[in-house]
């Protein structure tokens, strides 16, 4: 029997109608994602929204289906949201064609991520592959919402590449590193800028963000070109970057135009601009500083744009100095640009570049000031955690329990206390909480406790696999229901976590269940049964000692109790508890 399975993927169009297809831009790994779906045999339906601005004959759902036939070399088939799609991935005929869904921003319930209409979108999917990277720092139901209702969730070729392009960012393994940071608005990244100060040996300031600088140097620079509300954050900045050495080189001269003759240009000191005029480049003294300061760096970071807020015409400064970076980035330099202008620029030098190009400066801004990346979080195939064992435990021989939905640590702050011979893990949402169990940690000298920030959900896969120990208990105790929202009411315990814990538990390891809802522990014990893959066994007590007549314990196994278990049961309310034991190969 052939069992079809449909694949949704997000991706944004926007990059297959303004790009063109280099082997290894943005468009040729959207495309490859696509073809390689569709040669594994999957029934493809592809979700984006796209700007009529890319090109304004490709505005109706038809004429881009058209489009992206002609540019995949395969049919693919316009179709509206609701029974249209239903209709169309029911059809046989249609196995080998590709679905594309009508235009997502023509439907406000797309940016408000409301829960109807990603269930919508999932309607007839099995597994959703999210390959719009540029949206991963948005809450949209089309990249958030929609994981909910799929079985599995996962990245494509061009999201995976996009991460790899972050990690290079911020990781320290080539010196010097110099950042050249140019646009405005520099409080709005004041945050990016001082972590980039932890990473960096030196900034190069360029563009409207110079200005603030200098000023906050104490250099004359005309108010008009000083925002107020950066003042703040330049000094911030400063003394940051004083702190850790971090070297900033500033523009020496200007190229400025009279404000009355725009056609005529002249070039003079940074600190000593002639009324009547406006800086819109670099100039000469600039550029030969910024060459003599970048030939010596190992790794170069360019984000922002050069010219000036005044400067309406394409800048000078802009092009040489993607002629310079071009040839370091030959010489074992590794380079990354960010920004469509930088890129587009650095591109038009070669069509051979030895470079990270990522064209969306925003997603870079957002992980710079440690923001969430929801689109990345909201993905079951989370990327790996890099934990050092060996730095977080004194003995990772021991075998480890991991209490998922961990909330104030108290539960697993006792076990640890009680069995120094079991390592004990903590996985938490909620970063306050984690972090406050962190502190305890720390402050108590405990060698056998620690806790994550994550979404076990989507995670507990990535984390449990790389521990060298065993995995013997694994707890999920209360976990908090939402009867407003029947499709998030039991989010925690979903298929994929299940199917994780099953896979990673030892022979003869343990899961255990509570709630003070008996619905919700009704609903664990059926997802645990029903996507277990058959290696899990209720555990009941045959001699009545600590079991209901229903079969729920009548007590806590292991005799410590949870703040909320507690709680539950000084108030005189019942508690639904249940074991769980993964058997042996041979039983």
């Amino acid at each position: 029997m052939l069992i079809c399975i449909h694949f949704q993927m997000r991706l944004d169009l926007t990059i297959l109608l303004r790009e063109q297809k280099k082997k290894h831009s943005s468009a040729a790994r959207v495309i490859s994602t696509i073809k390689y779906l569709h040669n594994a045999g999957a029934k493809l339906v592809l979700i984006s929204s796209w700007s009529p601005k890319a090109d304004s004959q490709l505005l109706k759902l038809e004429r881009v289906a058209e489009f992206l036939s002609s540019e995949l070399e395969l049919k693919v088939i316009p179709v509206e949201l609701g029974s249209g799609l239903e209709q169309s991935l029911m059809e046989d005929g249609h196995n080998s064609d590709i679905l594309l869904l009508e235009n997502l921003s023509q439907f406000k319930q797309e940016q408000a991520n409301c829960s109807e209409f990603a269930r919508r979108l999932s309607s007839g999917v099995d597994i959703f592959v999210n390959d719009a990277f540029f949206q991963s720092h948005k809450i949209l139901a089309s990249n958030v919402g929609i994981t909910s209702f799929c079985y599995s969730s996962i990245a494509g070729f061009h999201f995976d590449e996009g991460m790899s392009q972050l990690k290079k960012i911020i990781k320290m393994n080539k010196w010097p590193y110099y950042a050249i940071i140019g646009g405005a608005n520099l409080a709005g990244k004041a945050a990016a800028l001082q972590f980039l100060a932890s990473r960096c040996d030196g900034f190069i300031f360029v563009g409207d963000a110079a200005f603030q600088i200098m000023h906050a140097f104490g250099l004359p620079v005309p108010m008009e070109l000083v925002e107020q509300e950066s003042l703040e954050a330049a000094d911030m900045l400063l003394e940051a970057a004083k702190a850790r050495g971090v070297k900033i080189v500033l523009p020496k001269d200007f190229w400025c135009v009279n404000d009355h003759y725009p056609l005529q240009m002249k070039t003079f000191p940074a600190n000593h601009i002639m009324d009547g005029w406006k800086p819109v480049d670099v100039g000469p003294n600039t550029l030969e500083e910024m060459i003599s300061v970048l030939s010596r760096c190992k790794k170069i970071l360019w984000i922002g744009a050069i010219k000036f807020g005044a400067s309406n015409q394409e800048s000078a400064g802009t092009s040489k100095l993607a002629a310079i970076l071009y040839n370091l980035s030959q010489k074992n330099c590794d380079l990354i640009v960010v920004g469509k202008q930088a890129c587009e620029t650095f591109v038009g030098k070669s069509s051979y570049v030895m470079a990270d190009l990522i064209e969306n400066a925003s997603i870079v801004w957002e992980f710079l000031k440690g923001r969430k990346l929801h689109g990345l979080l909201a993905l079951d195939r989370a990327y790996p955690f890099e934990l050092n064992w060996d730095a977080i435990y004194a003995n990772t021989t021991l075998p480890l329990v991991v209490d998922v939905g961990s909330g104030n640590g108290l539960f697993l702050f006792r076990m640890a206390k009680m069995r120094k011979d079991w390592n004990f893990l903590g996985m938490e949402n909620n970063e306050k909480l984690v972090s406050r169990c962190l502190d305890h940690v720390s402050q108590s000298g405990m060698t056998n406790g620690y806790f994550i920030a994550t979404n076990a959900t989507s995670t507990f896969q990535s984390i449990v696999s790389s521990y060298p120990g065993d995995l013997v208990l694994v707890s999920i105790q209360c976990p908090n229901p939402d009867f407003n929202k029947t499709e998030y009411r039991w989010r925690m315990v979903r298929r994929s976590l299940v199917e994780a814990i099953a896979d990673l538990l030892a022979s003869d390891g343990k899961v255990f269940l509570q709630s003070d809802v008996k619905e919700v522990a009704v609903r664990m014990k059926e997802e645990f049964m029903k996507y277990g893959k058959g290696k899990l066994t209720v555990v009941h007590d045959l001699e009545d000692s600590t079991s209901h007549q229903d079969r729920w314990l009548k007590e806590n196994p292991f005799g410590i109790r949870s703040d909320w278990e507690q709680h539950v049961i000084d108030r005189g309310a019942p508690m639904y508890r249940l074991l769980l034991l993964k058997s042996s190969p041979s039983g």
